[in-house]
């Protein structure tokens, strides 16, 4: 199980990396990007990369208060990897033109889904409910 120290920090390097390539791809890579015709799945990879990393944030701080939910870390580790194939994909297919790359992006997208069910579960469950 994550613990919610390893979570906040996981969110705040991915969140530290997000901002990093979002800025890279609208200033230093902007030419190449739209010379390929991808600006649009970069800032696509991007946001989808922020926005996890803020959820993971947040269910840092879930965990600090209710640390005994298993589906916590499990949803950390669904938006980890989701990022990793979902944004990953699609940040290098944005600069290679790789079109293998376009079916490893939908395991991202599915992780993150299981990831926000995930969520659903431990929100609905109770404190001393095993199963959250």
């Amino acid at each position: 199980m994550t613990s919610f120290t390893t979570t906040i920090r996981l969110a705040a390097v991915l969140g530290a990396v997000g901002v990093g390539l979002g800025a890279f791809g609208a200033h230093g890579l902007a030419p190449r990007l739209a010379a390929l015709g991808h600006v649009a799945t970069w800032e696509t990879a991007a946001r989808y990369h922020l926005l996890h990393a803020v959820v993971l944030l947040v269910i840092g701080v879930w965990q600090q208060q209710r640390s005994n939910q298993p589906n916590l870390s499990r949803a950390v580790w669904c938006f980890a990897l989701g990022i990793g194939f979902f944004s990953g994909s699609l940040y290098a297919l944005s600069l290679t033109g790789a079109r293998w790359l376009g079916p490893v992006t939908p395991i991202g997208g599915v992780l993150f889904i299981i990831g926000w069910l995930l969520l659903a579960r431990a929100a609905t469950a109770t404190p001393t409910d095993p199963a959250a």
